[in-house]
């Protein structure tokens, strides 16, 4: 169980990194932090929502955006609580500063260890709050969740760590539904992991899709809501999750 000890690097530390390819190099020992002291921190809650942060405390809480890009065939749809780019900040205001990439920090989270410390009441409806790590690759953009280590909700604040290794058991590539092929796929997981180059994402996954009345053709529609050329289908909200989940603080503990 990871601790809230923290030792911050200086601005030494970020200089000396070194090793620019098409990521940036992990200097060992390296570490990155997040209390939410001085706001959001780059994180962003839900689709594009600027995240609430009261006191220290991210809020993350529902209704959610319903995600349907990795629909069937893909693995199913999920819920985003909140996000963080890592090599490129975004461009509204409330996204910056994005302090994952102003401190330099490494997009390879080859077996780093992440730790959160979290409470929440949430009814997840079967759902779990995993990681979802995305990277670009040679070919596609591929969205990874670690499906093998689940965080747990709890009323009482708990501190909890899991380990992005490369191992294909622990994660699940979620692909993409018919239309968003073209964006969407999966790639080796180490491949993945050593180039973390667009985000890390809390996520509700897997989602309970009831359609309300009857849906022609459902796997070919977008479920909850309307694209251009794109229609969709409603969905019963009653078997999505709803609730609320606050986060303290996100450390990443690169390895040695």
């Amino acid at each position: 169980m990871a601790t809230t000890t923290w030792q911050p690097r200086g601005l030494l530390a970020a200089i000396l990194m070194v090793g620019l390819t098409t990521s940036v190099a992990a200097k060992s020992g390296d570490v990155y932090f997040e209390n939410f002291a001085d706001g959001p921190g780059g994180w962003v809650a839900n689709r594009h929502e600027p995240l609430l942060v009261w006191d220290g405390v991210a809020y993350c809480f529902g209704p959610w955006y319903l995600d349907s890009h990795h629909a069937y065939p893909g693995k199913g749809c999920l819920h985003m609580l909140m996000w963080l780019l890592t090599k490129t900040p975004g461009e509204k205001p409330f996204m910056l500063p994005n302090r994952f990439i102003d401190q330099r920090h490494s997009t390879n989270l080859t077996d780093a260890r992440l730790s959160v410390r979290l409470r929440g009441d949430i009814d997840l409806q079967g759902a779990q709050l995993l990681l979802l790590a995305q990277g670009r690759t040679q070919g596609t953009t591929a969205n990874l969740v670690l499906s093998g280590q689940p965080f747990k909700i709890t009323r009482d604040w708990s501190e909890q760590t899991v380990t992005l290794a490369p191992d294909p058991g622990q994660w699940t590539c979620l692909g993409a539904r018919e239309t968003m092929k073209h964006t969407y796929g999966c790639a080796d997981v180490a491949a993945v992991l050593k180039d973390v180059n667009v985000d890390i994402i809390f996520v509700l996954f897997p989602l309970k899709i009831v359609p309300v009345g009857e849906a022609q053709d459902p796997d070919k529609l977008r479920p909850g809501q309307d694209y251009p050329g794109e229609p969709s289908y409603q969905v019963w909200q009653k078997y999505l999750p709803k609730g609320l989940v606050m986060f303290d603080w996100v450390k990443i503990v690169y390895a040695r």
